[in-house]
């Protein structure tokens, strides 16, 4: 069973809207944090937001006051809304788990999101 997976990407044109999901509800142990990440064509992975077990929530510059992450790391479920968006907004998506008792970090497969006109 695939402990992270995420839903909700597609292809939207520039200044529309997406909702990514991330259910993380395969893994056993609690989640410290849970964050989502994305990767570009040719450049380096870069965390998008992040929310802690204790409601702490963490953007990049690039995308405060157009994205908002929300959802209860307790229950192992988070969201990405996702507004104005731009083609430099174009990557994969992923989501990660952050799980103490094992050391480690979850991720899932990832979820295409392509801004273009």
């Amino acid at each position: 069973q695939v402990p992270v997976v995420e839903s909700g990407g597609g292809l939207v044109q520039p200044g529309g809207s997406l909702r990514l999901s991330c259910e993380a509800s395969a893994i056993r142990f609690s989640i410290h944090t849970l964050s989502w990440y994305r990767q570009a064509p040719g450049k380096q992975r870069e965390l998008v937001a992040s929310l802690t077990h204790n409601g702490r929530i963490n953007y990049a510059d690039s995308v405060k006051g157009r994205f908002t992450i929300s959802g209860d790391v307790a229950k192992k479920t988070i969201y990405l809304e996702m507004n104005n968006l731009k083609p430099e907004d174009t990557a994969v998506y992923s989501c990660c788990a952050d799980v103490p008792a094992v050391g480690g970090r979850h991720w899932g497969q990832g979820t295409q999101v392509t801004v273009s006109s």
